[in-house]
């Protein structure tokens, strides 16, 4: 299983039109093969000085793919390049974590 963390940062006040689009395309996400997990993630409010938040223009994109062959697959899936040209002119910048479970 290959784990996934995407953090997204987009420009002031533009999370939500990011959003917006990241939930219109989880259905397509969520059939191809391969993907255990596709979800976006933001603080929570309220946790203290535990936590280390991302702040108001930052979300997660937590995911779960089968092998590292699915995932390439689903970066190169046409439904996330039409996502990549919805959103690249309100995103500031998208770091990738490529994991492997121990």
């Amino acid at each position: 299983m290959i784990h996934v963390l995407a953090i997204i940062t987009t420009k002031p006040g533009q999370r939500d039109t990011v959003l917006d689009a990241f939930r219109a395309n989880v259905p397509a996400v969520h059939a191809e093969e391969g993907c255990i997990e596709y979800g976006a993630a933001i603080d929570t409010d309220g946790v203290g000085p535990i936590q280390a938040p991302l702040g108001p223009d930052t979300f997660v994109v937590v995911e779960k793919w089968a092998s590292l062959d699915a995932l390439k697959a689903h970066a190169a899936a046409p439904h996330m390049a039409a996502y990549g040209a919805r959103t690249k002119e309100h995103i500031v910048s998208r770091v990738i974590h490529v994991l492997s479970p121990t």
